[in-house]
């Protein structure tokens, strides 16, 4: 199956790192969080990929030209123009990048690549969620089922910590606890093509009407996540799942490094 990841959005809410680059290049651990998402999407043996871009999206397409010089050692001799390459750390990948336009929604973004997707079932995701969700379990689920479209539903931390009152008045406080917002739209969807009849252009945010028509209709499942999920929009959220990966402790780290 192919991967289509909307990455086009500016990222107002981090604005201290997006104004510099586009919010799918923001970086967790040295590597931008689009490069996370790939791989928890190659974890389940997904190597193809659909990158929408938008806002600065000349950086993302530079990042995937210079791939081997982003993560490999290199010896470059400025007098005949030469580069060696050392320690490559490739991946299995083919990456389509589009041009979205800056302005293009989320749902007139997916619509634009209608020629690329062809007839068979695909994945699309945000460029911004990272989870310990096993892909196959939701492409699983949603051929199990008859609708166009599965969405993988999430259960975010709260942003704010709660307190727990007893009679006499002393508290018992817990930091952000997980689930304590519900369930909500993860990303991680399995779709048919079908569905992009449901976009009606540049225009159209998919996450309004093309989701609520298909729900209306009988056309969207949902996949119950109850593990790990967290979305970046905001610095807060760079420093905390930065620190998660810095200390070896990141959840989303589904795949094996190769030696």
């Amino acid at each position: 199956m192919k991967a289509v990841i909307l990455a086009g959005g500016r990222g107002t809410r981090i604005s201290e790192e997006s104004q510099s680059r586009p919010k799918p290049m923001v970086e967790i651990g040295g590597r931008p969080i689009l490069w996370h998402i790939m791989k928890i999407y190659g974890a389940a043996g997904v190597n193809e990929f659909i990158v929408l871009l938008g806002y600065k999206g000349y950086m993302i397409k530079e990042y995937f030209a210079n791939y081997f010089l982003h993560t490999s050692d290199v010896t470059i001799n400025l007098t005949s123009g030469s580069m060696e390459i050392h320690k490559t750390h490739s991946e299995p990948w083919t990456v389509t990048l589009l041009d979205t336009g800056e302005e293009t929604m989320t749902g007139g973004r997916l619509l634009r690549a209608k020629s690329y997707l062809g007839d068979e079932t695909f994945l699309f995701t945000y460029g911004d969620g990272i989870t310990d969700l096993d892909v196959q379990s939701v492409i699983d689920f949603h051929e199990r089922g008859s609708t166009l479209a599965t969405v993988t539903a999430v259960q975010p931390p709260g942003r704010y910590g709660t307190l727990a009152i007893a009679d006499d008045s002393r508290a018992q406080f817990q930091e952000k606890p997980q689930g304590s917002n519900g369930w909500v739209n993860g990303g991680y969807f399995v779709a048919s093509p079908k569905i992009l009849d449901y976009i009606d252009g540049d225009d159209t945010v998919f996450e309004r009407q093309p989701l609520e028509r298909l729900a209306t209709d009988g056309q969207l499942a949902a996949f119950q996540h109850p593990g790990f999920w967290h979305g970046m929009d905001t610095l807060w959220d760079k420093i905390y799942l930065d620190s998660l990966w810095e200390r070896g402790t990141a959840p989303w780290k589904i795949w094996k490094d190769e030696h």
